[in-house]
C-alpha cells in the first residue's frame, strides 16, 4: 500500500491529494503518448467513484490493484522503466532521475537523486537496475503474484 502511495504523489504534481486531467496528461507525455485532454477527462471518470472529476489515493489504489493481469503488470513496469533509463542501457543512473524528476516537475539536486538511489541499490552499483526497480515499485506482493 505504501508503494502504491508514493506512485501517488508522483502523478499528484501540486499535492492537493487528487489527480486532475493536467496532471495525467503530463504523466502520459512523460510516456509518449500525447492523449487528448477529452480523452483524459474520460479515462478519469471511468475510475472515478465518488464524481468529483479526480482521482483520489483510494480510487487509484482500486484502479492500479482491481483485476491486475501480472503479466501486463511486468510490460507496464518495464515500461515505466524505460522511461527513467534514457540511455536505454538496463541502468537508471542519478542524473537519469533528476532529468524525468524535473520534467515531472519535482526539482531534486543530483545529491537527492543519489540518495533516493542508494536506499533501492541492492547490489551498491550506484544505479537503480531494473530488479531493485520493481522492488521498489511493487515490492514482493508483486513477486507472490508473478509466478499466478
Amino acid at each position: 500500500m505504501e508503494e502504491m502511495e508514493h506512485v501517488f504523489k508522483k502523478f499528484d504534481v501540486n499535492g492537493d491529494g487528487k489527480i486532475s486531467s493536467s496532471e495525467l496528461g503530463s504523466i502520459m507525455r512523460t510516456l509518449g503518448q500525447e492523449v487528448p485532454e477529452e480523452e483524459l477527462r474520460i479515462m478519469i471518470e471511468e475510475v472515478d467513484c465518488d464524481g468529483d472529476g479526480f482521482i483520489d489515493l483510494k480510487e487509484f489504489i482500486e484502479l492500479n490493484t482491481k483485476g491486475v493481469d501480472h503479466v501486463e503488470a511486468l510490460r507496464n513496469l518495464e515500461e515505466a522503466f524505460s522511461v527513467y533509463d534514457r540511455d536505454r542501457n538496463g541502468s537508471i543512473t542519478a542524473e537519469e532521475l533528476q532529468e524525468v524528476l524535473k520534467s515531472l516537475g519535482d526539482e531534486c539536486s543530483i545529491a537527492d537523486c543519489r540518495r533516493m538511489i542508494t536506499a533501492v541499490d541492492v547490489d551498491g552499483d550506484g544505479m537503480i537496475n531494473f530488479e531493485e526497480f520493481r522492488e521498489m515499485m511493487v515490492g514482493s506482493r508483486f513477486n507472490a503474484r508473478a509466478g499466478e
